[in-house]
């Protein structure tokens, strides 16, 4: 996981307060597992070497971005992804996930 994704995690988990999907208990707890797992190594932290990976999205939203629609934020994490060398994608997003199969990554939707 990289810093990245895992800001995104707990931005989407208040979010979610926000929105009334869950209530506070509900996302310190969302946020206690995930710190868990990666106090437990279940998840590690890994750096992208962010100038390759944003040279990338470019490259994705000219390629992409016209016929699928992708959002920025969608296009950065699959080119964290593809920087990164994953040959894996977990994503409960339907953009994300399009773009991340278009690229020839195993989605993985859990």
């Amino acid at each position: 996981m990289t810093r990245f994704g895992r800001g995104e995690i707990v931005n989407s988990v208040y979010l979610a307060v926000h929105h009334r999907y869950i209530d506070d208990r509900v996302a310190r707890a969302a946020i206690a597992d995930l710190e868990g797992d990666l106090r437990e190594g279940r998840l590690a932290i890994v750096d992208v070497a962010w100038r390759r990976a944003l040279d990338l999205a470019i490259e994705l939203s000219v390629r992409y971005t016209a016929t699928l629609g992708t959002r920025t934020l969608d296009i950065l994490h699959v080119a964290s992804a593809l920087t990164l060398e994953a040959k894996r994608f977990v994503s409960y997003e339907k953009g994300q996930g399009t773009l991340a199969r278009a690229v020839g990554l195993r989605v993985l939707a859990p």
